[in-house]
């Protein structure tokens, strides 16, 4: 890989997406394989936001590579009141390998990223979710095989999730439908970007208010809670927008019949989407979910190939 990071959907090429998805699935059929090949490597994962799935693969997923996790959470270091962001990269510079961060502004990532010298991972941020959508296309090309020419649709908010999937479906030949209530459109200049990428791999990126329309023959469809963390305030106005977004039989009706379901959980079931889709045989939350810890596992041992 060339990038030392990995922040945003858009740091790796298309060649290094689908050997990262090889390595991961060789991970996947043999975890022995690489086992202990990271000894003694450390990670800070830095948690500004609460995290089931974050959490728990990259802790197990740097265990199995033979290192380490360190849990440092709000009340550990309290980014940019208790200490700089400079300074915490600084430090954990001098004593871990490498950095995962999950925080609200995409900034204090990239910041992080300038000033450590060791690679650092974004976890989550408001702007992206990068590593979930590596496990999303990653989980696509499993089990649909050859991603050039499929289409995914997401269904909901505007928001990190539908910023990566973007992203990355431009640069892994997905045209990819995104349909929101007006007013809750993702950011313009990440849609300019997508269409730009997507010219080059013949993928076609669609911002739409009619869900209907997003979801048509879409081999994917993907949805996410309709109010992230930090919008708690809002989620009741958002329930009563949102509602006709709803991932219901009705909707996923219009995609292809051999669609598959997809959501980055947590779900809240009887909103975004309904009890009957999200525990179909087109669902596959949990085999999604699984996947974190191999791309993420493949990811690292990526980045740290210069470690010994």
């Amino acid at each position: 890989m060339k990038s030392e990071d990995f922040l945003s959907a858009r740091d790796l090429a298309p060649s290094e997406l689908l050997a990262l998805f090889e390595k991961a699935s060789a991970m996947k059929r043999d975890r022995k394989q690489y086992f202990g090949s990271r000894t003694a490597m450390t990670m800070a994962m830095l948690f500004e936001k609460p995290s089931l799935r974050t959490r728990v693969t990259f802790d197990v997923g740097i265990t199995q590579l033979g290192g380490a996790g360190i849990f440092l959470g709000p009340s550990d270091i309290d980014l940019g009141k208790r200490e700089s962001v400079y300074d915490v990269a600084k430090n954990l510079e001098r004593m871990v390998d490498i950095i995962m961060i999950r925080t609200f502004a995409h900034s204090v990532c990239t910041d992080m990223a300038e000033f450590a010298g060791i690679p650092v991972i974004n976890g989550l941020t408001d702007r992206e979710h990068p590593c979930q959508t590596l496990a999303d296309y990653f989980t696509m090309w499993e089990i649909q095989g050859d991603l050039n020419g499929k289409k995914l649709a997401y269904v909901g908010d505007g928001n990190n999730m539908a910023h990566s999937l973007l992203l990355m479906g431009a640069r892994l030949g997905v045209s990819v439908s995104i349909a929101t209530p007006e007013g809750y459109e993702p950011d313009e200049e990440v849609v300019e970007t997508a269409r730009e990428d997507g010219e080059a791999s013949g993928a076609t990126m669609l911002v739409t208010n009619n869900a209907t329309e997003a979801v048509a023959e879409a081999d994917a469809v993907y949805t996410d809670v309709w109010a992230s963390m930090g919008q708690e305030d809002e989620a009741e106005e958002r329930k009563k927008r949102f509602l006709p977004y709803q991932v219901n039989e009705s909707l996923i009706s219009r995609a292809k019949p051999d669609a598959i379901f997809l959501h980055c959980l947590p779900a809240h079931r009887g909103e975004e989407v309904t009890d009957a889709v999200i525990d179909s045989e087109q669902s596959v939350v949990f085999q999604e979910a699984e996947n974190r810890l191999h791309v993420q596992k493949a990811l690292v041992h990526e980045l740290t190939l210069d470690y010994s």
